[in-house]
């Protein structure tokens, strides 16, 4: 009887270490989580079982009731009312921090007040045929980043009543962000969290290789078809965003309007950058520089990033020699980032 027990055990034993081995040489195990947010779609992978589909659902209404300007009770809506008790919170501050100093350094291409404007045109400029010049004029009366300040406690403070404020054009990215943070505090060391096209990622994928990602062709043919990729980039940590025109303009009078609101003038703009993808160390610094590229140019792009480091872009503009060709400007930077 004794000699059977001590056979079970030792069978037991030599299963378990059997097991532990197994264990030991498998591959780590990924979770993918998706769905819609803010009027787009998440797309998030990171290594690991746990699933935070209920932690990350948290954050995202928090941010909702935060920066969201289609949230009635958010706190930038209540700012944008004059409501005197909305306080910035951890959210709002870290937007409108940044929002001032993209816009710095791009000289108001970057301009978190100017949602009145892109109201005005209506989306895809549907009001084009209505907009005069006097009620542009009217309305750059008070758009400007330099009207707003934000108080050492929270409160939004307004040169002009008139002044709102809209974080759509970086509160995707920063979002991306926000989940990414968690990420890291929940001792994920790989992972890429992308809403609505603007990516969040560290270490590598689930092959063991930095991440890939594409950067899309731009169309301007007429029926706006998709044609592939123009590149594809390998990272392994950072924040990654692009802004294009090339899909959403319209014409009038045999010339082209994008769908890129000129912050100083308060028309529509298009200039020779088709699409900037911009690589930094957070996303929302991204976001903001990619939209701020299409309002200032090549030429202006590039002399910004010399003076920023820690930011490189790829811009896809037209040739100078056959404008219905393609060439690519990445800054002295971007060449790391391609993938041969």
């Amino acid at each position: 009887m004794k000699k059977s027990i001590y056979i079970i055990i030792a069978i037991v034993a030599l299963l378990a270490i059997a097991i532990g081995r197994k264990n030991a040489t498998a591959e780590p195990q990924w979770t993918k989580l998706q769905g819609s947010v803010f009027h787009t779609f998440y797309h998030i992978t990171y290594e690991g079982t746990a699933n935070y589909s209920h932690e990350i659902d948290s954050l995202f209404r928090a941010f909702d009731g935060s920066l969201s300007m289609f949230n009635d009770t958010s706190i930038i809506s209540r700012m944008n009312r004059n409501d005197t008790t909305a306080v910035a919170n951890d959210f709002v501050r870290t937007v409108f921090d940044k929002a001032m100093y993209v816009s710095a350094r791009t000289d108001g291409a970057f301009d978190i007040t100017v949602a009145p404007l892109v109201n005005l045109w209506g989306f895809g400029f549907k009001n084009s045929d209505n907009v005069t010049r006097e009620a542009v004029d009217s309305i750059l009366q008070f758009v400007g980043y330099q009207s707003v300040s934000m108080s050492a406690d929270g409160h939004l403070l307004k040169q002009d009543a008139r002044t709102i404020l809209d974080a759509s054009s970086i509160a995707k990215g920063y979002m991306s962000d926000v989940v990414a943070d968690f990420l890291i505090g929940q001792g994920v060391e790989n992972y890429m969290v992308e809403i609505g096209g603007e990516i969040a990622l560290r270490g590598h994928n689930d092959k063991g290789r930095a991440w890939t990602v594409g950067v899309a062709r731009p169309v301007v043919d007429s029926l706006q078809q998709e044609h592939g990729y123009q590149a594809f980039l390998q990272l392994t940590e950072g924040g990654l965003a692009t802004s294009g025109n090339y899909r959403n303009f319209y014409e009038k009078g045999g010339r082209r309007y994008a769908h890129t609101i000129d912050p100083h003038t308060g028309y529509p703009i298009q200039r020779d950058v088709l699409s900037a993808t911009v690589i930094a160390p957070d996303c929302m610094t991204a976001d903001a520089f990619a939209t701020a590229f299409m309002v200032v140019g090549r030429e202006r792009a590039l002399n910004i990033l010399a003076d920023e480091p820690n930011v490189e872009a790829l811009l896809i503009v037209p040739s100078a020699n056959d404008s219905t060709q393609l060439e690519v400007v990445c800054s002295d930077g971007f060449g790391k980032y391609l993938k041969q």
